[in-house]
C-alpha cells in the first residue's frame, strides 16, 4: 500500500496529540468523529468527517465508504476511544480491505479491554489486582462482606451510560453501595458491572506504562506517575503527569500484553498500594491516552513510530527524559485547589512541578486554536459536573 496517512476514529486530547505529532512530520490526517471536536480545531488534521458513531449499525459500512469517498484508501485506522477500540478489533478482516491496522483482533484484546477478563487473565499470570468482588445480583451483593470504600466500574469504557461517562462510582458505606449497585444495575447490568476495593491513595499512587508494540514485543515504552488528577481521590482525567521510573510497571505490563501478542499503542495503569507495597493493576487502553501528548515531549514520540512501524519503517529508538510533565492547565488549577485545602501541596511545590511541564492537554504555541476553544468549555464543564459519589 505504501506509505499511507492516518485516520484517527474518535477521541479527544489522546487524538489531538497524535495529530500534532503526525502533523508535525507531514503525515496527512483525517479526524472521523461522532463526538468531541477537539482535535479537528487542529490545524495539522487535513480532513474532518463527521458519523453516526461506532454503535450504528452500519459503523463498519460507513467507514469502507468513506475510505473511497475521501481518498483514505491504506491510511492507517487509530481508533482513539473505547468504542471505537472494540468496533475496529471486532470488525479487522472488513477493514482492512480499505485500511492498515494495528491491533489485535478482539478474540485476544478483550483479554485486556474487558475487565472481568482482564483481572481473571492478571490472576491467572500471577499479577496483583484490587480486591475484586463478584456481585451478580441484587441478592448476592447484599451479603457480600465489603471492605468500604469500594468503586464500581463498567466492565468496558465507551457506553453512554451514566455510569460509562463517569467511568467510577464510589460507595462508602453500605447504604450508599446498594444504591449505587441498584442505579448502575439498571443501566448497563449486573454482568457489565465491576466491584472493586478502593485502593487508598491520591494520584501520587497513580502510575502508567506507556508503549508502543508490533506483534507482541515492545517497540518503545517508559513510565510515568499520574501525580495529580481531577477528582482528587479517583481522578475522571489526569492533570499532571510525569516521567518517573516504575520498573514494575514494565515487567507487569510486558507479561500482561505479551499474553494477548498485542500490537499498537497502550497504556497500562497501576495504582500503588502502599499498605503492602505493591503495584496492582487497574486497567489498559489500547488507544491515545489523555496525556498522549508528554510522549513526544519526553523524547519517545509513540505516535510518530506508530506511524514508522506501520509503513514498515524501522524506529529510532529512544528513551524518555526523567521528570517531563505534562499538564491538563484548567483541571489541575481545581485538583490543586482541592489538595491545597487539605494541607497536601504548597505554592512552592505547585512552581516547581509547573516548571518541569513541556506539553498541554490542549495548548500548543504552533497550533493555538485548540487550547483556545478547549478553555472555556473545560472551565464550565468542571464546574458544572457532578462528582459521583454515592
Amino acid at each position: 500500500m505504501g506509505n499511507s496517512g492516518v485516520v484517527l476514529l474518535g477521541g479527544a486530547h489522546g487524538a489531538l496529540a497524535l495529530a500534532r505529532s503526525l502533523g508535525m512530520a507531514n503525515v496527512p490526517v483525517s479526524y472521523i468523529t461522532h463526538d468531541s471536536p477537539l482535535p479537528g480545531w487542529s490545524k495539522f488534521v487535513r480532513k474532518k468527517i463527521r458519523w453516526s458513531g461506532p454503535h450504528d449499525p452500519q459503523a463498519v459500512a460507513f467507514l469502507l465508504e468513506a475510505a473511497e469517498r475521501y481518498g483514505l484508501e491504506g491510511d492507517l485506522l487509530v481508533p482513539a476511544a473505547d468504542a471505537e477500540v472494540c468496533l475496529v478489533s471486532q470488525n479487522i478482516p472488513a477493514l482492512s480491505a480499505a485500511y492498515r491496522i494495528m491491533l489485535p483482533p478482539w478474540e485476544s484484546l478483550k483479554w485486556v479491554c474487558d475487565k472481568p477478563f482482564l483481572y481473571k487473565r492478571a490472576v491467572e499470570l500471577g499479577l496483583n489486582i484490587p480486591k475484586t468482588y463478584h456481585a451478580a445480583s441484587f441478592e448476592h451483593v447484599s451479603e457480600l462482606a465489603l471492605s468500604f470504600p469500594v468503586v464500581l466500574k463498567p466492565h468496558m469504557g465507551g457506553g453512554e451510560s451514566r455510569i460509562s461517562k463517569a467511568k467510577v462510582v464510589r460507595a462508602d458505606d453500605e447504604t450508599s453501595f446498594l444504591a449505587a449497585y441498584d442505579d448502575a444495575v439498571a443501566e448497563i447490568g449486573a454482568e457489565n458491572l465491576v466491584v472493586q476495593e478502593l485502593v487508598p491513595g491520591g494520584g501520587e499512587s497513580q502510575f502508567s506504562y506507556a508503549a508502543l508494540w508490533n506483534r507482541g514485543q515492545p517497540v518503545a515504552e517508559f513510565t510515568a506517575r499520574r501525580t495529580r488528577q481531577y477528582p482528587v481521590d479517583f481522578g475522571h482525567t489526569s492533570t499532571f503527569v510525569e516521567v518517573v521510573d516504575e520498573p514494575r510497571a514494565i515487567e507487569t505490563a510486558r507479561r500482561l500484553l505479551s499474553s494477548v501478542n498485542h500490537s499498537g499503542l497502550v497504556e497500562v495503569e497501576f495504582k500503588h498500594d502502599h499498605r503492602d507495597d505493591s503495584l496492582k493493576l487497574l486497567d489498559v487502553n489500547p488507544r491515545p491516552w489523555s496525556w498522549f501528548g508528554l510522549c513526544a515531549a519526553a523524547g519517545v514520540d509513540l505516535g510518530m513510530m506508530l506511524w514508522e512501524v506501520a509503513n514498515d519503517r524501522a524506529a529510532t529508538p529512544a528513551v524518555a527524559r526523567p521528570r517531563t510533565a505534562w499538564m491538563y492547565l484548567v483541571r489541575d488549577i481545581f485538583a490543586v485547589a482541592k489538595l491545597a485545602a487539605r494541607g497536601q501541596v504548597d505554592l512552592a511545590q505547585y512552581l516547581r512541578s509547573s516548571a518541569t511541564v513541556r506539553a498541554w492537554a490542549t495548548f500548543a504555541l504552533n497550533d493555538p486554536l485548540p487550547g483556545l476553544a478547549d478553555l472555556p468549555l473545560t472551565a464550565w464543564r468542571v464546574l458544572t459536573r457532578r462528582v459521583f459519589v454515592f
